[in-house]
Protein backbone atom coordinates (compact mmCIF):
# COMPACT_ATOMS: atom_id res chain seq x y z
CA UNK A 1 0.00 0.00 0.00
CA UNK A 2 1.17 3.47 -0.82
CA UNK A 3 1.34 5.93 2.05
CA UNK A 4 1.07 9.60 1.28
CA UNK A 5 1.55 12.34 3.85
CA UNK A 6 0.02 15.91 3.38
CA UNK A 7 1.73 18.28 5.90
CA UNK A 8 -0.91 21.01 6.12
CA UNK A 9 -4.87 21.22 5.14
CA UNK A 10 -6.47 24.81 4.33
CA UNK A 11 -7.10 25.08 0.66
CA UNK A 12 -4.26 23.24 -1.27
CA UNK A 13 -4.42 20.35 1.27
CA UNK A 14 -7.66 19.77 1.66
CA UNK A 15 -7.91 19.53 -2.78
CA UNK A 16 -4.93 17.62 -2.84
CA UNK A 17 -6.46 15.07 0.05
CA UNK A 18 -10.07 14.74 -1.35
CA UNK A 19 -8.21 14.07 -5.19
CA UNK A 20 -5.90 11.14 -3.64
CA UNK A 21 -8.40 9.70 -2.20
CA UNK A 22 -10.77 9.70 -4.85
CA UNK A 23 -8.04 8.28 -7.55
CA UNK A 24 -6.33 5.78 -4.91
CA UNK A 25 -9.52 5.25 -1.99
CA UNK A 26 -7.14 2.33 -0.91
CA UNK A 27 -4.12 4.49 -0.17
CA UNK A 28 -2.83 5.57 3.43
CA UNK A 29 -3.42 8.69 3.06
CA UNK A 30 -1.66 10.65 6.32
CA UNK A 31 -2.98 14.97 6.65
CA UNK A 32 -1.21 16.76 9.54
CA UNK A 33 -2.66 20.59 10.41
CA UNK A 34 -1.29 21.98 14.20
CA UNK A 35 -4.60 23.88 13.83
CA UNK A 36 -8.04 22.49 15.01
CA UNK A 37 -9.99 23.08 11.29
CA UNK A 38 -9.35 22.64 7.96
CA UNK A 39 -10.29 24.84 4.68
CA UNK A 40 -11.57 28.00 6.49
CA UNK A 41 -12.18 30.89 3.83
CA UNK A 42 -10.29 33.66 5.33
CA UNK A 43 -11.32 36.14 2.71
CA UNK A 44 -14.66 35.98 4.55
CA UNK A 45 -13.12 37.40 7.74
CA UNK A 46 -13.55 41.20 6.37
CA UNK A 47 -17.22 40.36 5.52
CA UNK A 48 -17.79 39.04 8.87
CA UNK A 49 -16.89 42.40 10.85
CA UNK A 50 -18.88 44.02 8.73
CA UNK A 51 -22.23 41.36 9.10
CA UNK A 52 -22.29 40.11 5.94
CA UNK A 53 -21.76 36.58 7.00
CA UNK A 54 -25.10 34.60 7.39
CA UNK A 55 -23.40 31.87 9.84
CA UNK A 56 -19.48 31.75 10.28
CA UNK A 57 -19.60 27.79 10.18
CA UNK A 58 -20.21 27.98 6.89
CA UNK A 59 -17.04 29.87 5.90
CA UNK A 60 -15.26 26.30 6.28
CA UNK A 61 -16.05 23.92 2.98
CA UNK A 62 -14.69 20.31 4.39
CA UNK A 63 -13.83 19.38 8.08
CA UNK A 64 -11.85 16.61 9.64
CA UNK A 65 -15.00 14.31 9.36
CA UNK A 66 -15.63 14.52 5.94
CA UNK A 67 -11.68 13.86 5.41
CA UNK A 68 -11.96 10.82 7.87
CA UNK A 69 -15.03 9.56 5.79
CA UNK A 70 -13.68 9.87 2.93
CA UNK A 71 -10.71 7.49 4.28
CA UNK A 72 -7.90 10.09 5.67
CA UNK A 73 -6.25 9.65 8.27
CA UNK A 74 -6.02 13.25 10.40
CA UNK A 75 -3.62 14.15 12.74
CA UNK A 76 -5.62 17.44 13.99
CA UNK A 77 -3.48 19.44 16.48
CA UNK A 78 -0.48 18.24 15.35
CA UNK A 79 3.06 19.54 14.80
CA UNK A 80 5.36 18.52 12.29
CA UNK A 81 8.19 18.64 14.12
CA UNK A 82 11.03 17.77 11.19
CA UNK A 83 11.44 16.07 7.43
CA UNK A 84 13.90 13.90 6.31
CA UNK A 85 13.16 13.70 2.49
CA UNK A 86 15.83 11.78 1.65
CA UNK A 87 14.85 9.26 4.11
CA UNK A 88 11.28 9.29 3.26
CA UNK A 89 10.43 9.79 7.05
CA UNK A 90 8.46 12.44 8.92
CA UNK A 91 8.56 13.35 13.02
CA UNK A 92 5.61 14.70 14.33
CA UNK A 93 3.71 15.86 18.11
CA UNK A 94 0.64 16.17 19.53
CA UNK A 95 -0.27 19.58 20.44
CA UNK A 96 -2.50 18.20 23.05
CA UNK A 97 -0.96 15.52 24.69
CA UNK A 98 2.87 16.08 24.17
CA UNK A 99 3.58 12.61 22.21
CA UNK A 100 5.58 12.26 19.51
CA UNK A 101 5.98 9.62 16.73
CA UNK A 102 7.33 9.08 13.42
CA UNK A 103 5.80 8.44 10.08
CA UNK A 104 7.64 6.80 6.43
CA UNK A 105 6.08 7.88 3.26
CA UNK A 106 5.74 7.02 0.15
CA UNK A 107 4.88 10.17 -1.29
CA UNK A 108 5.35 13.78 0.87
CA UNK A 109 2.58 16.61 0.12
CA UNK A 110 4.11 19.82 1.41
CA UNK A 111 1.03 22.14 1.65
CA UNK A 112 1.94 23.98 4.42
CA UNK A 113 0.78 27.01 3.43
CA UNK A 114 2.06 30.67 4.33
CA UNK A 115 2.42 32.71 7.40
CA UNK A 116 2.11 36.15 7.70
CA UNK A 117 4.80 38.67 7.26
CA UNK A 118 5.91 40.21 10.66
CA UNK A 119 8.22 43.27 10.30
CA UNK A 120 10.92 43.20 13.20
CA UNK A 121 10.14 46.26 14.43
CA UNK A 122 9.88 47.64 18.25
CA UNK A 123 5.94 46.63 19.48
CA UNK A 124 4.90 44.67 17.33
CA UNK A 125 4.53 41.86 19.82
CA UNK A 126 2.13 43.67 21.19
CA UNK A 127 -1.24 41.92 22.68
CA UNK A 128 -3.20 45.12 20.65
CA UNK A 129 -1.64 43.90 17.61
CA UNK A 130 -3.90 41.73 15.39
CA UNK A 131 -2.59 39.46 12.67
CA UNK A 132 -5.59 38.17 10.21
CA UNK A 133 -4.49 34.79 8.59
CA UNK A 134 -6.56 31.80 10.67
CA UNK A 135 -9.83 30.89 12.42
CA UNK A 136 -8.25 31.68 15.65
CA UNK A 137 -7.41 35.29 14.40
CA UNK A 138 -10.94 35.98 12.79
CA UNK A 139 -12.92 35.08 15.96
CA UNK A 140 -10.18 37.52 17.75
CA UNK A 141 -10.89 40.05 15.29
CA UNK A 142 -15.05 39.93 15.06
CA UNK A 143 -14.51 40.22 19.14
CA UNK A 144 -12.96 43.43 19.13
CA UNK A 145 -14.65 45.03 16.22
CA UNK A 146 -17.69 44.74 18.27
CA UNK A 147 -16.86 47.08 21.13
CA UNK A 148 -14.02 48.96 19.40
CA UNK A 149 -14.27 52.40 18.55
CA UNK A 150 -10.86 53.09 16.38
CA UNK A 151 -8.36 50.93 14.43
CA UNK A 152 -5.27 51.22 12.67
CA UNK A 153 -5.14 48.77 9.98
CA UNK A 154 -1.57 48.06 7.88
CA UNK A 155 -1.21 47.30 4.50
CA UNK A 156 -3.41 48.29 2.11
CA UNK A 157 -3.47 45.53 -0.11
CA UNK A 158 -6.28 43.16 -0.41
CA UNK A 159 -6.71 42.60 3.44
CA UNK A 160 -6.25 45.40 4.62
CA UNK A 161 -8.26 47.14 1.99
CA UNK A 162 -11.37 45.10 2.69
CA UNK A 163 -10.44 45.35 6.27
CA UNK A 164 -10.52 48.98 6.33
CA UNK A 165 -13.85 49.13 4.46
CA UNK A 166 -15.60 46.87 6.81
CA UNK A 167 -14.29 48.61 9.84
CA UNK A 168 -15.01 52.13 8.68
CA UNK A 169 -19.57 50.57 7.63
CA UNK A 170 -19.46 49.19 11.34
CA UNK A 171 -18.35 52.83 12.90
CA UNK A 172 -14.68 52.19 13.88
CA UNK A 173 -12.97 54.91 13.55
CA UNK A 174 -10.36 53.61 10.84
CA UNK A 175 -6.65 54.86 9.98
CA UNK A 176 -5.11 52.46 6.90
CA UNK A 177 -1.37 52.66 6.69
CA UNK A 178 0.64 51.37 4.14
CA UNK A 179 4.28 52.15 2.67
CA UNK A 180 3.49 51.98 -0.77
CA UNK A 181 1.94 55.97 -2.32
CA UNK A 182 -1.47 54.32 -3.07
CA UNK A 183 -3.92 51.38 -1.63
CA UNK A 184 -3.80 48.48 -3.61
CA UNK A 185 -0.74 49.69 -5.33
CA UNK A 186 0.54 45.81 -6.54
CA UNK A 187 -2.96 45.38 -7.95
CA UNK A 188 -4.47 47.83 -9.50
CA UNK A 189 -2.74 51.49 -11.41
CA UNK A 190 -3.41 54.52 -10.44
CA UNK A 191 -6.24 55.71 -12.51
CA UNK A 192 -8.72 52.89 -10.31
CA UNK A 193 -6.66 53.40 -7.16
CA UNK A 194 -7.90 56.74 -7.49
CA UNK A 195 -11.09 56.30 -6.75
CA UNK A 196 -10.86 53.95 -4.27
CA UNK A 197 -8.96 56.19 -2.31
CA UNK A 198 -11.62 58.67 -2.74
CA UNK A 199 -14.46 56.25 -1.70
CA UNK A 200 -12.24 55.76 1.93
CA UNK A 201 -12.14 59.35 1.97
CA UNK A 202 -15.94 59.53 1.69
CA UNK A 203 -16.16 57.34 4.46
CA UNK A 204 -13.95 59.22 7.00
CA UNK A 205 -11.06 56.42 6.61
CA UNK A 206 -7.88 58.23 7.75
CA UNK A 207 -5.30 57.30 4.66
CA UNK A 208 -1.46 57.21 5.92
CA UNK A 209 -0.02 56.49 2.42
CA UNK A 210 3.44 56.47 1.71
CA UNK A 211 4.82 55.79 5.42
CA UNK A 212 6.36 53.35 6.60
CA UNK A 213 5.48 51.90 9.78
CA UNK A 214 8.48 52.28 12.16
CA UNK A 215 7.13 51.21 15.92
CA UNK A 216 4.62 50.03 17.91
CA UNK A 217 4.02 51.44 21.13
CA UNK A 218 1.40 50.32 23.94
CA UNK A 219 -0.31 52.88 25.95
CA UNK A 220 -1.20 51.06 29.17
CA UNK A 221 -3.01 54.40 30.84
CA UNK A 222 -6.02 54.17 28.06
CA UNK A 223 -5.37 50.45 26.98
CA UNK A 224 -4.53 52.06 23.18
CA UNK A 225 -1.73 51.41 21.10
CA UNK A 226 -0.05 53.60 18.50
CA UNK A 227 1.36 53.41 15.05
CA UNK A 228 4.38 55.16 14.49
CA UNK A 229 5.44 55.62 11.28
CA UNK A 230 8.27 57.84 9.36
CA UNK A 231 5.45 60.42 8.64
CA UNK A 232 3.13 59.85 11.83
CA UNK A 233 2.13 58.55 14.48
CA UNK A 234 -1.90 57.31 14.57
CA UNK A 235 -3.52 55.98 17.90
CA UNK A 236 -6.36 53.34 18.04
CA UNK A 237 -7.89 50.46 20.08
CA UNK A 238 -6.50 47.96 18.16
CA UNK A 239 -4.11 47.91 15.34
CA UNK A 240 -4.13 44.99 12.35
CA UNK A 241 -1.17 43.89 10.85
CA UNK A 242 -1.54 42.54 7.35
CA UNK A 243 1.35 43.29 5.34
CA UNK A 244 1.56 40.24 2.85
CA UNK A 245 2.79 36.47 3.81
CA UNK A 246 5.64 34.32 3.11
CA UNK A 247 5.72 30.46 2.19
CA UNK A 248 5.69 28.42 5.26
CA UNK A 249 8.27 25.90 4.21
CA UNK A 250 11.28 26.31 6.41
CA UNK A 251 10.42 22.39 7.10
CA UNK A 252 11.90 21.36 4.07
CA UNK A 253 14.62 24.12 3.48
CA UNK A 254 17.37 22.45 1.66
CA UNK A 255 16.02 19.80 0.29
CA UNK A 256 13.78 21.09 -2.10
CA UNK A 257 14.74 23.78 -4.59
CA UNK A 258 13.20 26.95 -3.64
CA UNK A 259 12.81 30.66 -4.76
CA UNK A 260 14.71 33.24 -2.56
CA UNK A 261 11.74 33.84 -0.31
CA UNK A 262 11.45 29.87 0.36
CA UNK A 263 8.83 29.03 -2.27
CA UNK A 264 8.75 25.86 -3.26
CA UNK A 265 9.50 25.28 -7.31
CA UNK A 266 7.73 22.73 -8.81
CA UNK A 267 7.25 21.60 -12.32
CA UNK A 268 4.27 21.47 -14.79
CA UNK A 269 2.95 18.41 -12.50
CA UNK A 270 3.48 19.87 -9.48
CA UNK A 271 6.79 17.79 -8.76
CA UNK A 272 9.19 19.38 -6.97
CA UNK A 273 12.72 18.48 -7.27
CA UNK A 274 12.10 15.55 -5.61
CA UNK A 275 9.59 13.63 -7.63
CA UNK A 276 8.11 11.47 -4.99
CA UNK A 277 7.45 15.21 -3.50
CA UNK A 278 4.57 17.50 -4.76
CA UNK A 279 3.69 20.59 -3.45
CA UNK A 280 0.86 23.19 -4.00
CA UNK A 281 -0.71 26.48 -2.73
CA UNK A 282 0.93 29.24 -0.59
CA UNK A 283 4.09 27.29 -0.06
CA UNK A 284 4.75 26.38 -3.49
CA UNK A 285 5.44 28.79 -7.06
CA UNK A 286 2.73 29.16 -9.88
CA UNK A 287 3.54 29.45 -13.24
CA UNK A 288 2.77 33.01 -14.14
CA UNK A 289 1.56 33.25 -18.01
CA UNK A 290 2.12 36.89 -18.45
CA UNK A 291 5.63 36.15 -17.98
CA UNK A 292 6.11 32.63 -18.64
CA UNK A 293 7.98 32.20 -15.34
CA UNK A 294 7.54 30.87 -11.91
CA UNK A 295 6.30 33.20 -9.51
CA UNK A 296 5.22 33.57 -6.03
CA UNK A 297 1.44 34.65 -5.78
CA UNK A 298 -0.53 33.52 -2.83
CA UNK A 299 -4.16 33.27 -3.87
CA UNK A 300 -6.49 30.27 -2.73
CA UNK A 301 -7.67 30.04 -6.70
CA UNK A 302 -4.13 28.60 -7.25
CA UNK A 303 -4.35 27.05 -4.29
CA UNK A 304 -7.64 25.06 -4.95
CA UNK A 305 -6.16 24.25 -8.49
CA UNK A 306 -2.78 22.87 -7.71
CA UNK A 307 -4.30 21.00 -4.86
CA UNK A 308 -6.81 18.74 -7.51
CA UNK A 309 -3.96 18.63 -9.37
CA UNK A 310 -1.30 16.78 -7.16
CA UNK A 311 -4.12 14.18 -7.19
CA UNK A 312 -4.39 13.78 -10.54
CA UNK A 313 -0.03 13.32 -10.91
CA UNK A 314 0.35 11.28 -7.43
CA UNK A 315 0.66 7.97 -9.17
CA UNK A 316 2.36 9.11 -12.37
CA UNK A 317 2.45 12.56 -14.60
CA UNK A 318 -0.67 12.91 -16.16
CA UNK A 319 -2.23 16.16 -16.46
CA UNK A 320 -0.65 19.93 -16.97
CA UNK A 321 -0.87 22.61 -14.60
CA UNK A 322 -2.03 25.36 -17.20
CA UNK A 323 -0.62 28.48 -15.04
CA UNK A 324 -2.11 31.40 -13.59
CA UNK A 325 -2.91 34.67 -14.32
CA UNK A 326 -3.58 35.67 -10.83
CA UNK A 327 -7.31 36.62 -11.23
CA UNK A 328 -9.23 38.44 -8.75
CA UNK A 329 -11.68 40.76 -7.37
CA UNK A 330 -12.98 43.12 -4.69
CA UNK A 331 -15.87 45.26 -3.63
CA UNK A 332 -15.23 48.39 -1.67
CA UNK A 333 -18.56 50.38 -1.11
CA UNK A 334 -20.11 50.98 -3.81
CA UNK A 335 -16.86 49.96 -6.17
CA UNK A 336 -16.28 46.58 -7.91
CA UNK A 337 -12.66 46.01 -8.84
CA UNK A 338 -11.39 43.35 -11.11
CA UNK A 339 -8.14 42.67 -12.31
CA UNK A 340 -6.09 39.55 -14.44
CA UNK A 341 -2.45 39.49 -15.40
CA UNK A 342 0.34 42.65 -15.49
CA UNK A 343 -0.45 45.70 -14.53
CA UNK A 344 1.53 48.73 -15.69
CA UNK A 345 3.33 49.15 -12.87
CA UNK A 346 3.61 45.50 -12.30
CA UNK A 347 5.41 45.61 -15.39
CA UNK A 348 8.00 48.28 -14.71
CA UNK A 349 8.57 46.34 -11.58
CA UNK A 350 9.97 42.88 -13.57
CA UNK A 351 11.79 45.97 -16.30
CA UNK A 352 9.18 44.69 -19.23
CA UNK A 353 8.65 46.70 -21.52
CA UNK A 354 4.40 46.69 -21.77
CA UNK A 355 2.29 49.21 -22.53
CA UNK A 356 -1.46 49.90 -21.41
CA UNK A 357 -4.55 51.56 -22.85
CA UNK A 358 -6.91 53.18 -20.88
CA UNK A 359 -10.68 53.63 -21.72
CA UNK A 360 -13.66 55.32 -19.91
CA UNK A 361 -17.04 54.84 -21.05
CA UNK A 362 -20.75 53.97 -19.40
CA UNK A 363 -21.50 50.06 -19.64
CA UNK A 364 -24.47 50.51 -21.04
CA UNK A 365 -25.92 52.84 -23.72
CA UNK A 366 -27.34 56.54 -22.88
CA UNK A 367 -30.96 55.73 -23.50
CA UNK A 368 -31.28 53.52 -20.81
CA UNK A 369 -32.44 54.82 -17.47
CA UNK A 370 -29.50 54.40 -15.55
CA UNK A 371 -25.85 53.72 -16.59
CA UNK A 372 -22.82 53.75 -14.68
CA UNK A 373 -19.07 54.37 -16.29
CA UNK A 374 -16.32 51.66 -16.24
CA UNK A 375 -12.99 52.43 -16.20
CA UNK A 376 -10.62 49.53 -18.47
CA UNK A 377 -7.04 49.42 -18.55
CA UNK A 378 -5.72 46.96 -21.25
CA UNK A 379 -1.44 45.84 -20.41
CA UNK A 380 -0.11 44.88 -24.06
CA UNK A 381 3.03 43.87 -25.19
CA UNK A 382 4.36 46.10 -28.45
CA UNK A 383 6.06 43.58 -30.25
CA UNK A 384 3.98 40.47 -30.12
CA UNK A 385 0.67 42.30 -29.46
CA UNK A 386 -0.51 39.82 -26.91
CA UNK A 387 -2.55 40.47 -23.88
CA UNK A 388 -0.88 40.66 -20.54
CA UNK A 389 -3.54 42.15 -18.12
CA UNK A 390 -6.27 43.82 -17.75
CA UNK A 391 -8.18 45.97 -15.08
CA UNK A 392 -11.54 47.11 -14.39
CA UNK A 393 -13.42 49.49 -12.23
CA UNK A 394 -17.10 50.45 -11.63
CA UNK A 395 -20.38 50.60 -9.26
CA UNK A 396 -21.61 47.94 -11.50
CA UNK A 397 -20.33 44.24 -11.17
CA UNK A 398 -17.56 43.89 -13.37
CA UNK A 399 -16.17 40.69 -12.58
CA UNK A 400 -16.79 38.71 -15.18
CA UNK A 401 -14.59 40.99 -17.77
CA UNK A 402 -11.27 39.91 -15.71
CA UNK A 403 -12.80 35.92 -16.22
CA UNK A 404 -12.99 36.82 -20.06
CA UNK A 405 -9.62 38.28 -20.43
CA UNK A 406 -7.80 35.35 -18.04
CA UNK A 407 -9.29 33.12 -20.63
CA UNK A 408 -7.67 35.49 -23.43
CA UNK A 409 -4.23 35.50 -21.75
CA UNK A 410 -3.92 31.95 -21.02
CA UNK A 411 -4.98 31.57 -24.71
CA UNK A 412 -2.67 34.03 -25.64
CA UNK A 413 -4.97 36.17 -27.52
CA UNK A 414 -3.69 39.20 -29.09
CA UNK A 415 -5.08 42.48 -28.76
CA UNK A 416 -6.47 42.14 -32.36
CA UNK A 417 -8.04 39.20 -31.53
CA UNK A 418 -9.54 40.31 -28.49
CA UNK A 419 -11.30 43.46 -30.41
CA UNK A 420 -12.98 41.39 -32.53
CA UNK A 421 -14.13 38.58 -30.41
CA UNK A 422 -18.28 37.79 -31.19
CA UNK A 423 -19.40 39.64 -27.51
CA UNK A 424 -23.15 39.73 -27.00
CA UNK A 425 -24.99 43.43 -27.02
CA UNK A 426 -27.94 43.98 -24.95
CA UNK A 427 -28.79 47.01 -23.95
CA UNK A 428 -29.28 45.49 -20.05
CA UNK A 429 -25.38 44.13 -20.14
CA UNK A 430 -23.74 46.56 -22.54
CA UNK A 431 -22.95 48.86 -24.97
CA UNK A 432 -22.95 47.41 -28.92
CA UNK A 433 -19.26 46.63 -28.44
CA UNK A 434 -18.72 45.63 -25.11
CA UNK A 435 -16.34 47.28 -23.18
CA UNK A 436 -13.33 44.62 -22.77
CA UNK A 437 -13.89 44.75 -27.00
CA UNK A 438 -13.85 48.54 -26.74
CA UNK A 439 -10.71 48.60 -24.78
CA UNK A 440 -8.76 46.28 -26.83
CA UNK A 441 -9.74 48.39 -30.03
CA UNK A 442 -8.30 51.48 -28.73
CA UNK A 443 -5.79 49.97 -28.29
CA UNK A 444 -5.23 48.84 -31.40
CA UNK A 445 -5.70 51.78 -32.97
CA UNK A 446 -2.47 53.01 -30.77
CA UNK A 447 -0.47 50.80 -31.89
CA UNK A 448 -1.30 50.53 -35.38
CA UNK A 449 -0.89 47.93 -38.08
Amino acid sequence: MTTVAIIGCTHAGTFAASSILHAHPDWDVHVFERNATVSFLSCGIALWVGDHVSDPRKMFYSSPAQLEAAGATMHMRTDVTDVHVAARTLEYRDLETGDTDTLPFDKLVVTTGSRPVVPSIPGVDSKRVQLCKNWDDAIEIKERSTDAKSVVVIGAGYIGAELAEQFSGIGVETTLVDAADRVLANNFDKPITDQVEERYRAHGVTLALGEKVVSLRDNDEDGTVTVVTDGGEYTAQFAVLAVGFLPNTDLVRGQLDMMDNGAIVTNEYMQTSVPYVYAAGDSATVLYNPTGAHDYIPLATNAVRQGMLVGANIERPTRKYMGTQATSAVQLYDLSLAASGLTQGGANRRGMDIRSTELVEDYRPAFMTTTAPVTSILTWDPNTRLVKGAQFCSSVDVSGAANVVSVAIQARFTIDMLANVDFLFQPNFDQPVYYVGAVASKAVAEQGD
